[in-house]
């Protein structure tokens, strides 16, 4: 019997709901990550998307355990002397909770041009509206 392997041409792309309200941050990020990369499929392959497309919703409502609000830090910096910045995670949820949400799960994809491309098929929005109606996405368990 020999190995199948998944080609571009014959996977079938779904999209997926996930309502992040009173959802845990890293286990959240673990069940979108897993869906775009595509480990629960048959087909999965590592060398190939066989992932889905994720629609998240109320991500400025995803909550953490611990102390973490105040205590993890997000670092940036601009590349000058003294360029450093940086925002805990209470000030980076209230001002940009997408990022938050896109930030955890790209920890969790492979960093490369295909981990990029999986990265592009998560949609994530503040409220609980979202422009993808159209192509009917069922919700994620």
């Amino acid at each position: 019997m020999k190995t199948q392997f998944a080609k571009k041409t014959d996977i079938e792309h779904k999209w997926y709901l996930v309502d992040a309200q009173d959802a845990v941050l890293g286990r959240l990020a673990v069940k979108i990550a897993t869906c775009l990369r595509g480990k629960n499929k048959a087909v999965f392959t590592p060398n190939t998307d066989t992932g889905d497309f994720v629609v998240v919703v109320n991500a400025e409502k995803v909550r953490t355990t611990g102390k973490k609000l105040d205590d993890k830090i997000y670092y940036h910096h601009s590349g000058f002397p003294g360029g450093l910045k940086a925002k805990t995670l209470k000030e980076r949820l209230s001002a940009e909770p997408e990022k938050v949400i896109n930030d955890a799960v790209w920890g969790m994809l492979p960093k490369n041009r295909l981990g990029k491309a999986m990265l592009k098929k998560l949609k994530v929005y503040k409220g609980s509206e979202h422009p993808h109606a159209a192509q009917k996405p069922e919700i994620l368990r």
